[in-house]
């Protein structure tokens, strides 16, 4: 469309909807009597549109309609279903915001209807008996969301800790026992039983007040690196703990910023507050499917960019906890645990071992537990679609051994992933735990109409289950983690993941009219960085990793074909556009291909290096890569790439990877990630630290993390011309101005630098764990209500289907496995604390 028409100052869609129709009523009513024509269907946008066209033939009318406001609806529609005589639409006006309206075909009346009632005609196309059955399962989680002012802009989505502490200042303003909440969480603070901030002589907001202005003259009087043990005994005498700071500046800074959120409180001093308390010791990290190890898993079933994500996170998180316990002035050492699955057919993996350290870490490790069922352990790695019935047992042995280990219950779970956000959140609400949840990937929305044609997938993919454990999650966590503001709202065009869980329906089973709010605090943006070990710019030459180069200079230009690498380059001094990703349609390396192919402005300039997938599309399991397997050999033949391209088999060493794109950059090439969507974009961030100009997707996260035209270049998937002339465009001006390339790459890094590094990601992390430790005691009654509902959720509902999922037999072994190597954790713990503690926290 040529503008955006300007939409009456109406309530909504269905208000503006009438007088759109009207204008163009005679193309509307046959245009709807086609809607209607095929009977009950679901239709998507661009099967609204095809009939539009088929009803509209004068070109310059049919643009006049789509010009208009009611083209802004049918454009901001996502789908419509056809009931005769109605069409009923699903429109989304922003990202968020969602309406609903039916239509008459007869008369092309409007009518406003509920999501509930949107989703009871979706039904009528898939189940009629359950779209009529009054007492389908219906279910609501809005009913019981904190009490908060209702936010409207769509730019509000994804700032919830910034959100939290506007509120939170908003209840604590007022007289001075506003702040009592505040002052009983002081006194709640403890570490293994040791009082820590307060002690119970400071007990309302009036007492602690006096006590800090006096504190406060006394530690501005000394130097300002005091220790703090120095005047610890001074403290103690008027009711203060250890805490505060390790030196009387930042004790002083602390008490300061405590004193103004007790007498005026500021949402930015609340949060820097909050995340100065020293809340947070021992997290413990759910990630149970897959091979999750250091070595050796990468490429096996179900394991590859989240063990990289997790063990990358858990370097950052330690050494964050590290620098706030010694600014706290605490003599403590953090604890970390990945809990995973223990696999006693290991394949040659330490996927078998109970206790593994983490590398390059002093207090984190791997914690392996292995799935039991009533026969015994589960021998052999089981299908992340499989895993549902093994989980609750799995987390009361898991919770067992995480108290023994840490003498003690957890200050923050983090779950990944559906089954690692389902035993997060059992062990959460066991033990009445802060818990963050990290989706990674929603498996709706790779699937369309995955809910409502879910008893299709079922026997494959056990949607179901899964569908109805990431519901759980989404609602029972305090704080939900993601990568993008795209993963939880998607953009003007596209519904973002989590989005697509705000209502939907499974027929047959249950409707979800409210399953999640986009504007709950709960969702945050924390961006994942890349290992600056590993993946570090070209110029700095003295941490170059030369002894790789010698085999990259074998993988880039030798002639000869092996089984790593296939083609070669007939031009070196040409410069390299390279590309790294799975092989498959959403990835789009053939896309890219066949741009390479067919622009022969760019093919002169540049050569082309693949990094993906086998040759062999026997070697595949996997339908959709054989595919493109094939079609990678078919383009190769029909656009003549020898001597212009390189392809090189899947790569799992990242050290060298992260070598490979420096050797790249040396060449004065740059990286083009050209996916369909791409919901973060890992290896664009990998690029951009080792000085790679890049050129991405702008379908995704890609978008957000690039600054077009400088520090980067947004390409659209969709139109390969544009996209193929845009990188030629760049590798023509470098030609021609010899400092362009450095001007990218620079700007590049400065924008990862600026906000995409793990530093960065785990002080977010941490201050939302301390944030929502305080924000749910406030809310302690609402949070005990939603998750008695969500537990009732989970027995009557989950637990069933979890039946459904049968467990082979011949995969069980008895409960005591030779396979299974232990390595005994470096704290001890005697047995008869352990066994009080844990009689203590279940009731035994």
């Amino acid at each position: 469309m040529a503008s955006k028409p300007t939409l009456k100052r109406a309530d909504s869609m269905a208000e503006n909807m009438p007088d759109a129709l009207r204008q163009s009523r005679y193309h509307m009513k046959r245009c709807f009597a086609r809607y209607i024509g095929k009977g009950k269907r679901l239709m998507k946008l661009n099967h609204l549109m095809d009939e539009m066209e088929a009803v509209i033939d004068d070109k310059n009318e049919r643009t006049q309609v789509l010009e208009g406001v009611l083209g802004f609806i049918l454009c901001s529609t996502q789908e419509a279903v056809a009931i005769p005589p109605h069409v009923i639409f699903s429109i989304r006006s922003n990202p968020g915001f969602w309406e609903y309206v039916k239509v008459s075909s007869d008369d092309l009346s409007v009518e406003a209807i509920t999501a509930a009632d949107y989703l009871k005609f979706k039904e009528m196309v898939f189940d009629e008996n359950w779209a009529k059955d009054d007492n389908a399962l219906e279910l609501n989680f809005s009913a019981f969301d904190f009490p908060m002012p209702r936010l409207t802009l769509s730019s509000s989505i994804g700032n919830g800790v910034s959100l939290v502490s506007k509120f939170m200042t908003s209840k604590l303003n007022g007289n001075s026992q506003s702040a009592q909440p505040l002052v009983d969480y002081l006194l709640s603070l403890n570490h293994q039983g040791e009082k820590l901030m307060i002690t119970n002589t400071l007990n309302t907001p009036t007492k602690l007040q006096m006590a800090l202005i006096v504190a406060e003259v006394f530690v501005s009087a000394l130097p300002k690196d005091t220790p703090y043990p120095s005047f610890e005994l001074r403290f103690k005498e008027w009711g203060f703990e250890k805490g505060w700071g390790n030196t009387a500046e930042r004790v002083k800074e602390t008490m300061r910023s405590l004193s103004e959120a007790l007498e005026a409180p500021d949402p930015m001093n609340m949060e820097k507050f909050l995340s100065r308390l020293p809340t947070i010791f021992n997290v413990v990290i759910f990630s149970p499917h897959g091979y999750f190890g250091q070595s050796d898993v990468l490429g096996l079933p179900d394991t590859g960019g989240q063990v990289v994500y997790i063990l990358d996170q858990v370097r950052a998180l330690e050494e964050e906890l590290l620098l706030r316990i010694k600014l706290q002035g605490l003599n403590v050492k953090p604890q970390i645990l990945v809990v995973t699955r223990l696999i006693p057919d290991a394949r040659g993996t330490k996927c078998n071992q109970e206790w593994e350290p983490i590398d390059n870490t002093k207090h984190s490790t791997i914690l392996r537990i292995p799935f039991r069922t009533e026969k015994g352990i589960l021998n052999q790695w089981v299908s992340r679609f499989d895993i549902y019935p093994y989980l609750e047992r799995f987390t009361q042995d898991a919770t067992a051994k995480i108290i023994e280990h840490m003498e003690g219950k957890p200050d923050l779970i983090i779950g990944n992933y559906t089954d690692g956000n389902l035993v997060a959140s059992l062990m959460a609400t066991k033990l009445g735990i802060t818990q963050g949840t990290i989706a990674h990937a929603l498996e709706k929305t790779k699937y369309e109409d995955s809910d409502v044609k879910w008893k299709e997938l079922e026997p494959k993919y056990h949607f179901s289950c899964q569908f109805t454990a990431d519901t759980i999650s989404m609602n029972a966590a305090d704080f939900i983690i993601t990568s993008t503001y795209q993963e939880i709202a998607g953009s003007k065009d596209r519904p973002g993941q989590y989005e697509s869980h705000t209502s939907f329906t499974l027929p047959g089973l249950c409707r979800v009219v409210s399953g999640i709010n986009l504007f709950d605090p709960k969702f945050n943006i924390a961006a994942p960085g890349a290992d600056q070990s590993v993946y570090f710019p070209y110029m700095e030459r003295h941490k170059r990793l030369t002894s790789f180069q010698p085999a990259i200079e074998e993988l880039l230009y030798s002639k000869q074909d092996n089984n790593e690498h296939i083609g070669f380059l007939a031009d070196r001094k040409k410069p390299i556009i390279f590309s790294m990703a799975r092989l498959d349609i959403v990835k789009n390396i053939t896309g890219l291909t066949e741009w390479f192919g067919k622009n022969k402005r760019l093919r002169s300039l540049v050569n082309l290096v693949i990094v993906a997938g086998f040759f062999d599309p026997s070697k595949s399991k996997d339908r959709e890569e054989m595919a493109e397997i094939k079609k990678m050999h078919t383009l190769i033949e029909t656009y003549q790439l020898k001597g212009l391209i390189r392809w090189i088999a899947a790569q799992n060493d990242r050290r060298r990877n992260g070598e490979l794109y420096r050797c790249i950059a040396d060449t004065k090439g740059a990286f083009v990630q050209p996916a369909i969507y791409e919901a973060f974009g890992l290896t664009v961030i990998e690029a951009m630290n080792c000085g790679l100009p890049t050129f991405a997707t702008n379908q995704g996260g890609p978008a957000e993390i690039i600054v077009d035209g400088v520090s980067g270049f947004h390409i659209d998937p969709n139109i390969g011309d544009e996209s193929s002339n845009k990188i030629a465009d760049f590798f023509e001006k470098c030609r021609d101005d010899s400092d362009h390339w450095n001007k990218i790459s620079k700007a590049g890094l400065q924008r990862i630098n600026e906000c995409y590094t793990w530093k960065i990601y785990a002080n977010k992390v941490l201050n939302m764990g301390c944030v929502f430790s305080f924000w749910r005691q406030l809310n302690t009654e609402h949070k005990q209500a939603k998750q008695k509902y969500i537990h009732m959720f989970y027995t009557l509902q989950f637990r069933n289907l979890v039946k459904n999922i049968p467990i082979p037999a011949s995969e069980v072994q008895p409960p005591v496995s030779r396979a299974i190597t232990k390595v005994p954790p470096t704290q001890s713990t005697t047995t008869r604390r352990s066994q009080s503690r844990l009689g203590r926290l279940f009731g035994v």
